[in-house]
């Protein structure tokens, strides 16, 4: 599946995300929707799981699951701050809860738990359709905002 096959496969709500650096365009293109829920707002980042994201077995790569779980967390914090704060990554937790496949539409679900001066919290998902991929939980140091330059170049 080329990168233009999933630009037509966006499901409506999702726009291009312009953000994340060099790593996260590489793993992606990833997709950007806002949705409610009964605690507030929570920020779902996706991508359309293609054959380069696979394992030996044809299934999304474990790395690649964790990947998109780190961003998408770190994403969602610097959007929750609107981009007063960058974020690195302390502590990653996942647990990897079933597979993902090629043609998946892959949502990671972001709920921002904390925004401290030093530190930021937030939990998350991966999921297909309502079947739970991975579960995640993210400690970030919370960094000085990001240079005009940095967010130029989609940082």
């Amino acid at each position: 599946m080329t990168h233009q096959a999933n630009a037509e496969a966006v499901p409506p709500g999702f726009e291009p995300l312009q953000r994340g650096g060099p790593y996260a365009a590489a793993l992606g293109p990833l997709y950007l929707r806002y949705g409610g829920n009964n605690s507030g707002e929570r920020i779902v980042i996706a991508l359309r799981v293609e054959q380069r994201h696979t394992n030996m077995r044809g299934i999304a790569h474990g790395g690649m699951l964790a990947s998109l779980a780190d961003c998408a967390l770190g994403i969602g914090l610097a959007i929750a701050c609107d981009g007063r704060h960058s974020f690195v990554t302390v502590n990653l937790s996942n647990d990897f809860l079933d597979a993902a496949r090629p043609g998946d539409w892959l949502e990671g679900h972001v709920e921002v738990q904390r925004i401290g001066r030093r530190m930021a919290f937030a939990n998350g998902w991966l999921q297909v359709g309502e079947k739970r991929i991975l579960r995640s939980s993210g400690v970030f140091a919370t960094m000085d905002p990001l240079t005009p330059e940095q967010l130029a170049a989609g940082y």
